[in-house]
């Protein structure tokens, strides 16, 4: 195999930019999906730059000859840092995870590997247990020039839950700590050393709790303040040449500081946000107006999150409970079950194609629930060796691996994520020489799929 094939199996069509309704014809019960994209370069429209700034993923395939029936594929990540970095590798310890024998010995199998297990390595594998084709995926921090740097001033104060910043394949927003909410805005397209002098900023006027790019215009960002306000920001064309003070709109209507906010995965102008006032709101924003406020949370509410299908609702709170919604049906929970230990955080993920969620607690802890099968709790809990923080996560729907890491670590742990035992199959983890702050991916259309670059 060389590295100029197009490898299928890791890149499938992926999710376009274009929304697939709008927020009316949503809630009017039309379910259509965005359409995908290839990552073909052949089939590609436009060519995307290989964005510099956050974590990204690279995967080298081995060169192997046809002929070598149980050859295996050498998978490599490339996580590029928004500042100088090491790039340490660690090879995967069972101990991290006792429900799951991944080792570096055990076969790589499956069809869409793209290579048959000998007897001997099939009999290996009953022994070891299987093991994720992804296992020998690589971190890579790449030059110096790629990054940005001389970033100042930044706050650490967003909540835990809470990403740190936001990207999409333009550029990148980060809360600053200068008074009144500030909010640098940074073009992904100019790399290099920012200037020392003040640069334009959105004075958003109070502190951000929690901040979004709209997926579907990459020119309007949301951010949740501490004053129970939701704004809506428009930067222009090319980026911030001066400094922004009026936001495009303004959402009131949560009495308590927003705690999160995403918007919805298909149709245009639906955001969804989370309050300490105990409730979930669906907000119209070409309208302005909320739509519908859900119902039936005791306690604050850590984590929200959207299915993939954009039907399902599902969170995640501090009175240890999970919950989901189905918002064109009711505005109460569809279900119920028991949440992660401890009222110190947690986050939630949806993975295996929607039949899944994913919940990282504060206690070292990753929790897998069947959606539809809540109030059984969780099929299989993985304990991870990490200082006590919210892991957060972020699930690659294309190739089912899942990466973790909390602020203030250094190392990123990797799993591929099966609907069957053991679950939790474990990949190298990725280890920085820096702690990180913050933690984003791009679009998978950044992606240089001739490095075999997935995430």
């Amino acid at each position: 195999q060389s590295t100029q094939e197009f490898h299928e199996d890791l890149f499938p069509d992926c999710t376009g930019t274009l929304p697939a309704t709008g927020a009316q014809a949503w809630w009017a019960g039309d379910s259509q999906q965005v359409g995908r994209v290839s990552l073909h370069p052949a089939r590609r429209s436009t060519e995307t730059f290989s964005s510099p700034v956050i974590a990204c993923t690279q995967l080298q395939a081995a060169d192997a000859s046809s002929t070598d029936a149980d050859a295996d594929r050498s998978v490599s990540t490339g996580l590029r840092g928004a500042r100088q970095g090491g790039s340490g590798y660690s090879s995967p310890s069972s101990l991290a995870s006792p429900g799951s024998a991944a080792t570096s010995l055990s076969a790589s199998t499956g069809p869409s590997s793209g290579f048959a297990s000998s007897p001997s390595q099939k009999s290996l594998q009953s022994i070891l247990g299987p093991s994720s084709r992804f296992r020998h995926t690589q971190g890579r921090v790449l030059h110096r020039d790629t990054h940005l740097t001389n970033l100042r001033g930044l706050s650490l104060t967003t909540p835990g839950e809470c990403d740190g910043f936001c990207a999409n394949h333009q550029r990148v927003a980060l809360p600053l700590l200068s008074a009144g909410g500030q909010i640098a805005v940074l073009e992904l397209s100019k790399p290099g050393r920012l200037p020392d002098a003040a640069m334009p900023t959105i004075q958003n006027g109070v502190a951000v709790a929690d901040l979004s790019w709209d997926p579907f215009d990459p020119r309007r960002l949301a951010v949740a303040g501490e004053d129970a306000k939701i704004r809506l920001w428009r930067i222009p064309e090319g980026g911030l040449r001066e400094t922004l003070r009026e936001p495009e709109a303004v959402l009131r209507g949560h009495t308590e500081k927003i705690y999160s906010i995403r918007f919805h995965p298909m149709a245009s102008d639906l955001l969804v946000s989370s309050s300490y006032d105990t409730t979930v709101r669906i907000w119209e924003l070409s309208a302005g107006r909320e739509v519908l406020c859900l119902q039936g949370h005791t306690d604050q509410i850590f984590s929200l999150a959207w299915s993939p299908d954009g039907k399902q609702l599902a969170t995640v709170s501090k009175d240890s409970r999970l919950r989901l919604y189905e918002p064109r049906r009711s505005p109460q929970p569809q279900q119920e079950g028991p949440g992660p230990e401890g009222g110190r955080g947690a986050r939630l993920v949806w993975v295996c194609g929607g039949d899944y969620l994913l919940v990282s607690g504060f206690d070292r802890r990753i929790l897998l629930y069947r959606a539809q099968a809540l109030p059984e709790g969780p099929l299989s809990v993985l304990g991870l060796d990490v200082a006590p923080s919210t892991l957060l996560p972020f699930y690659d729907e294309d190739t089912g691996v899942v990466f973790l890491t909390g602020k203030g670590d250094t190392r990123v742990f990797l799993y591929e994520v099966t609907p069957e035992p053991p679950y939790f199959l474990e990949c190298n983890s990725f280890t920085s020489s820096e702690p990180h702050k913050g933690f984003v991916f791009l679009p998978k259309t950044a992606c240089e799929v001739r490095e075999v670059e997935f995430a």
